[in-house]
């Protein structure tokens, strides 16, 4: 069965939005010459344009029925020759297609077609705020790579997109057609969708915020017992002033600020199969796998194992 695959671009397209799906297509239709026929669709047809300066030849957009349609992210521009034309052609041809995808900035497409709305959907992390004023009906769940919301998946910025695409494989041809093509891509296989979009430290400490270096020490030191007057004691204020000037410059506080760095750092060595659980727990300053594993569920929905690559622990 040949999966009709509809590829959406706009002028202002970002590249990898667009070639990371194209190429975890491509090589999966080496093996499974009819596995997927991919259509590059746009409103216009022709060459279009990315914002690397490099085009793609499309079609104009078609009638379906489409197996799958995934719009691209990119510089999507407020103008209705853009956008309403291809809002409109998505309200008449999602319906039809067996799931409707989005990669990055392609969920405001979607989400202007009416598809999002009382749907779980995330986008790339840059974009959030403004996807949240824009689509208030929408669950936008700013911190995961991809989202599956019945027929509607969606996914964060560029690499994001790979991620989504061998999540679309496995779900037509199996866990290990999705492998296969993840070890040609020297990409992970598969990256939960649950998984964080960006490193904790940068989000809490900003590039110049004034709690940077401090949380620079606390991920130096996740071992360490972390109490609100300890805190305070390494950034110089009173306790008090500090809980409460945190919270306000960094938007939770300080105890969710270090269960979400040492969450990032479990992750990262529970990656490594040489670890045990019991131990990334007490070297991360959870004191117990229990306890890292309702602190994950929070944070990611995944309990530690299913982070876990193959191989012997110690």
């Amino acid at each position: 069965m040949i999966r009709q695959v509809a590829l959406v671009l706009f002028p202002g397209f970002h590249l990898l939005d667009a070639a990371g799906p194209i190429a975890v297509f491509d090589l999966i239709r080496r093996s499974e010459p009819h596995a997927y026929d991919i259509r590059l669709l746009s409103v216009t047809g022709g060459a279009i344009r990315s914002t690397a300066g490099i085009t793609f030849e499309t079609a104009p957009l078609a009638t379906g029925p489409f197996d799958t349609i995934m719009v691209a992210g990119g510089e999507i521009a407020d103008d209705y020759h853009t956008t309403g034309l291809l809002v409109e052609w998505l309200q008449r041809e999602a319906p039809g297609a067996r799931r409707t995808t989005s990669v990055s900035t392609g969920a405001f497409l979607l989400a202007e077609a009416g598809l999002l709305h009382g749907r779980r959907a995330t986008t790339h992390w840059g974009a959030t705020q403004l996807f949240a004023r824009r689509f208030p009906t929408v669950s936008l769940d700013a911190d995961r790579i991809f989202i599956r919301d019945d027929s509607i998946w969606t996914s964060a910025g560029a690499t994001a997109g790979i991620d989504l695409t061998l999540a679309l494989v496995e779900d037509d041809l199996g866990a290990e057609a999705a492998r296969r093509i993840a070890q040609l891509l020297v990409v992970d296989h598969r990256r939960p969708g649950g998984q964080s979009q960006h490193s904790a430290l940068l989000e809490l400490a900003g590039m110049n915020g004034r709690f940077s270096d401090l949380m620079c020490w606390v991920r130096d030191h996740l071992a360490e017992p972390m109490s609100v007057e300890q805190l305070a004691e390494q950034a110089a204020m009173s306790p008090r002033h500090f809980a409460r000037t945190f919270t306000r410059e960094v938007g939770i506080t300080p105890a969710k600020a270090v269960e979400k760095l040492r969450v990032e750092e479990a992750r990262t060595r529970i990656e490594d199969a040489r670890l045990s659980v019991d131990a990334v727990a007490r070297d991360c300053g959870f004191g117990d796998p229990e306890r890292m594993r309702r602190a994950f569920l929070r944070h990611f929905g995944l309990p530690p194992q299913m982070f876990r690559r193959p191989g012997p622990a110690r």
